[in-house]
This record gives structure tokens, sequence and C-alpha cells, in this order.
């Protein structure tokens, strides 16, 4: 068996070519996590969405022991409470077993005698978990904690002032540099770990070629094997799929995924020529080398686990059963008033409280749901920073650059030299604190100045540190803020890139007619503190910033003469006494904030205070919804605004946990319908789509970055050792990219515990995402046929797709293969 494996080694790594491509083929299925700057939702299964929801659970169940569904007791007790019904589990069985369906009752004694699942061992084993086991030393850990640490110095943005990394050299060659001269390997009796590094080609493809060799691995299974290192270190090896997402999409040269993954096979070789004379390690290696040969992942379908996928898919159906029968609910609305206000909202599922409430308080209130960018992908720099930052999805490029202003030249003087000195002291003050010497008397005689504000601050009375929009800023001028979209020389929209800016976003949220005097353009941010998870609340369609930017500058260009003059000969005739205003809905405390009001023209004054009047009301009235879900049942308003301030909260608010539906529609579908907070609300009209273009751009942008959130969601609420970022509070944030949970280990991806969790039950409801669209399905079809990933999405079953008909109710059901069937 030694002999044919060796044998088939050399065809494997026979040319740089063809180990790229072999290597490539591994890198593709670890998805990018966000830097937490930026943090925003991705689906960790985006590399497998070529295999379906099933097979791709078998997978990682081999490959890494991971889990993609709640443990058995979980769906028990959801048959037992009447949550799963009857027909939910006969359907889910026909499904799995076909030819010969067991009956129900058989089916839930198998499952009720199971034992309670424990860390399932991976059939694949890499070298260190072969040492690891015979051995009974931590190689697996050791492995983690080097790679880990070396790559937090490697990567880091900023954060630590004593860097020892070689930043300046490729990642590649930055590691072996400092591996082979760094002695813990030799504490830990690696004493041969140096000198196999040394051995190793300089470049990195070559390093892997002469690794995979010597480790004597075989052709077939070689992805199986490589997967397994990738996902053993997946926080860092997604953080280089990153770097490599953000070079592709500006045209840059990619590579830091597949340097990291010659990195993790050169320590797999390092680690086993340093244990060359442990016979029993290198004879069991033999043996696990054997099993790549003839294994192969549909080989090894679990049937413990298939039977708890259809669990799940009897939890998925009782889950589609409640919202299909809530939008079969909606009552038809006659005779609909010409409205007073139209309020253009995030689609965010987060947005759906608040504009029931706001709509309740009169039949002249319009509201809309639209991706939080507001069509207008921009660059913004805000005063006083010398680089910008993405406002839009992260699946496009940030588009022109779009400066923050002040109202006068001398205002704008003023608040860039505040904000400018706030930076420095910022930075000198921090050098204080972490300097090799100033740092010991810190904590004492300077420490003690920070008490008054530390009782403060638990009591939430005041804020650890200032809200975004106004760091650095005297009181004299916060708030006067706006943005530059004239174009100059480095800066500002060109005037024809805003009128087709402005045309796409009017189309795109089916508003080109019927205009209402005020139209807020609402964007949305959450306000909490000490939480590094921060921008995960904030707008994902922003990049994970809030969404204030992009509303200001959507209300601008839309009240430019120039450009509605140009929009009226394609069209759209926004009326003289139409005025747009940016807004912005914090999430955390349901307060919405207006923005240069003073813009307003008189004749609107009325309508603006009416306006504000019911926007108090209905940040009220979403605040009482959601505080016995927050664990508030005192004061409302102090208890919601409190946990926006405390430092020492774990669940400021509850973000988009419990997000399991996408509705694309006219509003009046959902209107009167109370979705609980849990459905994306897209507003469209296909008989105004006369090209279905704007159903393309729905079903391929977000449709997309809906289906990322819920399955970041459902991945750190079924997995969240591997998938989820771990426990809150042992949080370390290192080099500002991501967090450790203690002092060491992986970067954690995904969400925090406290985030899907409330320490009792569960607050996020792991479901793949329903989408429910009001359009002809052959238009639908077509867009399918188009577009590769969204047909895999589709007919591999991560996401689920119905068809809203003309009377609203939900009709067919996407099957696959471009095929529909009715639903009775």
């Amino acid at each position: 068996m030694m002999e044919t494996i060796d044998k088939k080694v050399p065809k494997m790594a026979a040319t740089t070519e063809a180990l790229d491509k072999t290597l490539r083929k591994a890198c593709q299925k670890v998805a990018p996590v966000w830097p937490l700057e930026s943090y925003v939702a991705v689906n960790p299964y985006l590399g497998l969405s070529h295999l379906t929801f099933e097979a791709a659970a078998q997978r990682l169940a081999k490959v890494d022991g991971g889990a993609m569904t709640m443990p058995t007791a979980e769906y028990l007790q959801a048959v037992d409470e009447g949550y799963i019904q009857l027909g939910e589990l006969v359907e889910a069985l026909k499904q799995a077993y076909p030819q010969d369906t067991p009956a129900v009752s058989e089916f839930l004694q198998k499952m009720s005698l199971q034992p309670e699942e424990a860390t399932q061992e991976p059939a694949i084993a890499s070298f260190t978990d072969v040492a690891s086991r015979v051995m009974g030393k931590d190689w697996h850990q050791f492995t983690i904690d080097q790679v880990s640490m070396w790559a937090a110095a490697y990567f880091d943005q900023g954060q630590t002032l004593w860097n020892t990394t070689l930043q300046g050299q490729g990642l590649f060659a930055a590691w072996r540099e400092e591996a082979m001269v760094n002695r813990t390997p030799d504490l830990q009796g690696l004493k041969g770990f140096r000198r196999a590094l040394g051995r190793l080609p300089a470049e990195p493809l070559e390093a892997a070629r002469f690794a995979l060799v010597e480790l004597g691995l075989p052709t077939v299974g070689i992805d199986l094997y490589l997967h397994r290192l990738l996902v053993r270190v997946l926080g860092w090896a997604s953080y280089t799929s990153y770097l490599d997402w953000q070079a592709k999409l500006y045209g840059q040269e990619e590579g830091s995924k597949m340097e990291f993954l010659c990195l993790l096979i050169c320590f797999e070789y390092a680690l086993q020529q340093s244990l060359i004379l442990q016979d029993e390690v290198q004879g069991q290696w033999e043996q696990e080398r054997s099993k790549l040969l003839h294994l192969d992942v549909e080989e090894l379908e679990s049937t413990t686990l298939k039977d708890r996928l259809v669990l799940h898919e009897a939890y998925e159906r009782a889950a589609q059963r409640e919202l299909l029968g809530r939008l079969s609910s909606a009552e038809a609305i006659e005779n609909k008033p010409l409205p007073k206000v139209q309020a253009v909202f995030c689609i965010d599922v987060r947005s759906e409280v608040y504009r029931r409430h706001l709509e309740s308080l009169s039949p002249e209130i319009e509201t809309l749901g639209f991706a939080g960018f507001f069509g207008f992908p921009v660059e913004f720099q805000p005063l006083g920073h010398t680089h910008g930052r993405a406002q839009c999805p992260v699946l496009l490029p940030a588009g022109p650059k779009v400066r923050e202003a002040m109202p006068t030249e001398a205002e704008e003087t003023s608040a860039l030299q505040r904000r400018s000195l706030s930076h420095q002291v910022a930075r000198a003050w921090k050098s204080f604190k972490l300097g090799a010497i100033s740092c010991f008397s810190f904590v004492g005689p300077v420490g003690l100045a920070y008490l008054p504000k530390l009782f403060t601050d638990a009591l939430g009375k005041t804020r650890p540190v200032a809200l975004a929009r106004d760091e650095g800023l005297p009181k004299a001028l916060r708030g006067k803020q706006s943005v530059r979209v004239a174009p100059d020389l480095a800066a500002g929209i060109p005037l024809e890139q805003q009128i087709e800016l402005a045309q796409g976003a009017l189309t795109a949220m089916s508003l080109t007619h019927d205009f209402a005097k005020l139209v807020l353009m609402v964007g949305h941010g959450a306000t909490t503190v000490n939480n590094p998870h921060a921008a995960g609340l904030d707008c994902g369609a922003c990049g994970g910033n809030a969404g204030e930017a992009n509303a200001r500058v959507a209300a601008t260009v839309l009240n430019r003469p120039e450009v509605r003059a140009a929009l009226a000969k394609r069209g759209i005739n926004i009326p003289q006494d139409t005025w747009f205003v940016a807004a912005q809905h914090d999430t955390t405390t349901d307060e919405v904030s207006l923005f240069e009001e003073e813009l307003v023209p008189t004749a609107l004054k009325k309508e603006l205070a009416e306006l504000k009047g019911w926007l108090a009301k209905a940040g009220k009235g979403a605040r009482v919804e959601r505080a016995p879900r927050l664990g508030i049942f005192g004061p409302v308003e102090d208890g919601v605004k409190r946990k926006s301030n405390d430092w020492s909260e774990v669940r400021p608010e509850w973000g988009l946990a419990g997000c399991y539906a996408l509705v694309v529609a006219p509003r009046e579908r959902t209107r009167k319908v109370n979705l609980e907070g849990r459905s994306f609300l897209h507003s469209y009209n296909w008989r105004q789509d006369k090209e279905f273009k704007v159903l393309e751009l729905i079903m391929t942008a977000p449709m997309m970055v809906t289906s990322w959130i819920n399955l970041q969601y459902f991945a750190s609420t079924v997995d969240p050792v591997r998938y989820g970022a771990g426990n809150k509070t042992l949080h370390n944030v290192t080099g500002g990219m991501g967090v450790l949970e203690g002092y060491g280990g992986d970067l954690r991806t995904g969400l925090p515990w406290q985030s899907v969790h409330d320490g009792e039950e569960y607050q996020h409801q792991p479901v793949r995402l329903n989408v429910v669209i009001e359009a002809p399905t052959q238009a639908m079809n077509g867009v399918i046929a188009r577009h590769e990933e969204l047909r895999h999405l589709l007919d591999h079953g991560w996401i689920h797709l119905w068809a809203m008909d003309e009377q609203g109710q939900v009709s067919q059901r996407y099957v696959g293969g471009l095929s529909w069937s009715s639903v009775n």
C-alpha cells in the first residue's frame, strides 16, 4: 500500500501548474470574513454551494466534525410542543427515504433512543491529528496557537506598538523566516522543526510540493486533506480569503489564501520530520494515508446525520407553514390615499417593526424597503480622515468619493482642526498607555482619574466613547455635517453620474410617481459601546457602516434641480413641492434622527412638525414591542437607552437574530401583517419592471446578501464552536481584525453566542432563508438560468424560493431545475 502511495505522489505534484490548481480548488471552499471595522455577515458555507445542503453537511462532518443541525433534543422538543406537525415529518421522511419511507412513530422512537451528540471526530486526519492521538500531546492546539500568534502580528492593523514580524515581505516568506528562528518548537521537544523548514524551497508552491511528497500523500483524497488543514485554522484562513476577495474586487493580485495554505502544509511537514523517529506515530500515519486512496465524501454518509437532517427539514417546513400563514392573512387595502409622507427604509429586519408602528399612525404614511445604501455606492471620507470607507455592499467596489462638509468654510476649517487634534491626542495617549516604561505608572496615579467616569459609565449615565459622527467635534458644530457631492479635482460625483444613480435608485425601489411632499431616506445604524462586533449591527448594505452618509448623498442628489430636470426627460417627474430628507434609524434605541432640517422649504414646515411627532410615537411603540425580548420589564425608555450606553451589556439589541424571510412585493401585501421583525422587506412592483431588470438586480444582489446574513446566523447557532465567535465576555481584540476567545487559539469568525442565545433559549431560529417574490415564475426562471451561483443556491437547497400571485397569495414553490410546484 505504501509503495502505491509513494508512486502516486510525484504524479500529483508533477508540475507547479497542477499543484496550483489543486490548492486553488481547496482554497475556494473557505469563505471570507471581514475585519471588525467593517464587519458584515457572510455565508460561511459560500465555497460549498456547488453541493446540496445535505451533502455539504455530510462533508463538513467528515472533514472537521462540524454540525449543520441543532442537537436532536431540540427537534424532539419541537415535536412534543406541536411546533413540528405530523404532516411535516411525513414529507421530510418521504424526501429523505423515497423508496422505503419509515413510519413517523418508528422514526421518532429511534431518534429518542440515540445518545446525546458528542463532538464528532473527523474522518480525515492530518499528521498533526495522528500525532496528537498517539502521543497524548495536543499538537493540534499547538499548531493553531503558533500559526495564530504569528498571523495576529503579521496582519496587525496598528493595534500593537511593538510588532516583530516582517510585514514588508510576502506571507509565506515572512512566516518561514520567523519560524526558522523561533525556538518554541524546540522547547516542546520538536528538535528537528527548524532544520526541516530550512530544507524547504523559498517559493511557496515549490515548498508545498516538496512537503506533500515528503508527507507521502496520495493523489486521491488530497482535496479533502487540504480542506481539513484549512478548517483547522478556519479564522485566519477566512481572513486571508477576505484579503483575496478585496484584491479581486479592485483588480489587484490575489494569493494570500494560497500562501497561507502552503504555510499550513509546510507546518505539517516540519512536525512530521520532527517526530520521524516516533515509530507508532509513523505507523498510524501510514494507515491514515492509505484511507485517502479510497476515501470519498459521498461514500461516508452518516445515517445518524441523515436522520437529524430529516428532523431539521421538518423544522424548516414548520417555519414555512407559519410564514405562509402570516402572509395569507394580509388584508386588501382599498381606496389608498395619496401619501403625505414616504419613508424609504433599509430592507433590514429591524426596520419591519418600526415601519409597522409608523404606518399604524396614519393611512397617509407610506413606507418602502430598499437596500440601505439607497443605490449610491460611494466612498465616504469624514472630516479629518485621510482615507474614505466603502459605503456599499461588499459585493460591489466603492464608487465615487464623497467628502463630509460643514455649512461654511470657517466652520469646516474649525471642525477639521479640532478633529485632527483629537486624533493626534488619542494616538499620543495610546502610546503613553502602552509605552515600555510609562505603562507601569499608568494604572496607579493616572488610572485613579478614570474612577468617576467608570461609575457613570457603569450606570449607563454616560458613554465610554462619543458617537462616531460627534467624535472630536465641539458641541457647537455637532449635527451641522453635510456631504459635498459637487465634483472637484479629488472627490465628488459628476452630474451625469448623479443622474444615472438617481434614476437607478428610484426605479429599483419602485418610486417613480405619486411622490409625497416629504420623502425620507432612512439609513440605519446601532449605538453600542465596548462591542468589538458593533459594525455587525450597522448596515450590511453600507459595508458594515451606518447608513447616514448614503442617506445624505441620496437626499442631496435627489433635491438638486438639475438632476430633477434630467429625470423628468427620462419619465420620472418629481414635483417641485417634494423634498427629500435624510434620516437615520438607531436600531438599538428605535429613535429616528433627521438631518439638515433647516433646508426643508418653509412651505413644508407644518408637515415636517407632524412627521417628527409621528416618528417619536413610532419609536416608542417599537421600543415597547421589543422590550420583552430584550429582558426589559421596567420603564422601557430608560431600559433601552441604558443598554445602548452600558459598556457591560452583552446584548444591547438582537440585531438580525430570527431572520428567516425576504418578501419582495409591494408594501400593501405586508402592511397590516405582523412579521415580528424577522423578515427583510423589499419594495417591488413587477408591473413597472417591463424588462425585469430590477427583478434581476434584486435576485442577484439583495437576495444574495440577505442569504449571507441568514446563513451567518444559521451557522453561528447550529455550530457556535466552529462558526461562531464564542463567549463575548472572553473576547480579546487582536490586531484590529477580529477576536480571540481568551488569550489564544484561532481567530473567531461568526457571531458571539450572546447574539443568538439569551442564556435560556435560542433567539435565532436556524432555518434557511425563504424568499417570497411577487413576479411571474417565467421571469424568475430567466434570472436563475443566467446566473450560475444563484442557481446553485436555489437548486441545492440553500435558499427556498416562493412565488406570490396577483392576489397576494403564495401560490408556487421553486423545486429546482427551473421547475415549480403548486402550494396547497
